[in-house]
């Protein structure tokens, strides 16, 4: 199943992708009388009692449309998780951005985290703060917590995601590298676009096997697959597990490919500008786009 989110009246609504449109599940869950949460942390925390009456939901609704479903094309998008817990980061997570970084392949993973303040939404124009010169893309797969995690093994690990959506990890560069702490460089506002759709771990499957890729104004400059990342999605929750508990919504972004601009030889490193557009773009998962302003 792929969710959104959408904004109305000040406030974010959930949509589901059907053949018919973008379903407006408040406005259905209303007219039905059928008590599925209608706001997407709810909905993602309590989706094991939640699935049943949100199918139910989109049965009748298809059966009896008016009023119910929207044009994607006119909707202004909100981030498709709109107030996580914890935004948690894993760098140099795949082996050919590694190298191209001059950078040894970690022994563990290596964590940093942005706030929600960085959240941005599939559309959205990100303003380049005064004085920021170095900006960089980074496409990233992002896994979506559906269930508290502590503690927990690889094998069982995937089963505590409710889905996967595509993110971007933007980057100042220049901010990032003042210290050994990445923070500033990678938490500003608007730096954590992801989307636009959440797409449930179900149609995922195998999140280990999936091609990447960024476009920069149409033109692919990341393209790789899931497989290459050094720690792997059930690893990397295990992991973080260990040390913090995982809950429902939680975001991992986790890590970028080769082809960032860092990446490049300095006199071939052209940083994003105002104007510039980046779509990542992820199998299974759909696109991205924002635009730098």
């Amino acid at each position: 199943m792929k969710l959104l989110t959408f904004l109305e009246d000040n406030s974010y609504r959930v949509g589901i992708k059907t053949d018919h449109g973008i379903l407006d599940l408040a406005r259905a869950a209303k007219k039905f009388s059928i008590p599925v949460p209608t706001e997407m942390m709810e909905l993602i925390s309590q989706w094991r009692w939640a699935k049943k009456d949100l199918e139910k939901t989109i049965n009748l609704a298809v059966h009896r449309p008016e009023g119910l479903f929207l044009n994607e094309e006119n909707l202004v998008f909100g981030p498709c998780v709109t107030n996580p817990e914890k935004i948690l980061c894993i760098g140099l997570n795949y082996r050919q951005h590694a190298f191209e970084s001059n950078m040894a392949i970690p022994p563990f993973p290596l964590l940093f985290s942005k706030f929600n303040n960085a959240l941005a939404a599939h559309g959205e124009k990100i303003k380049i703060p005064n004085g920021v010169i170095k900006i960089d893309y980074e496409a990233e797969l992002v896994i979506v917590m559906g269930q508290m995690a502590q503690n927990v093994g690889e094998e069982e690990a995937l089963s505590k995601v409710f889905g996967y959506c595509p993110g971007n990890d933007l980057s100042a560069r220049d901010l990032q590298f003042r210290t050994s702490q990445w923070l500033l460089g990678k938490t500003l506002d608007g730096f954590a676009p992801i989307g636009k759709y959440l797409v449930t771990a179900d149609e995922v499957m195998d999140p280990d096997n999936l091609k990447l890729e960024t476009l920069v104004n149409g033109e692919v400059r990341q393209s790789s697959n899931t497989g290459d990342m050094i720690f792997n999605c059930a690893y990397l929750i295990s992991y973080i597990s260990r040390y913090m508990t995982l809950r429902p919504g939680d975001l991992i972004f986790t890590g970028t490919p080769q082809g960032v601009i860092m990446g490049y030889p300095e006199d071939k490193q052209v940083w994003l500008k105002a104007g510039d557009e980046v779509v990542t773009r992820i199998e299974k998962l759909g696109e991205l786009k924002v635009q730098l302003a």
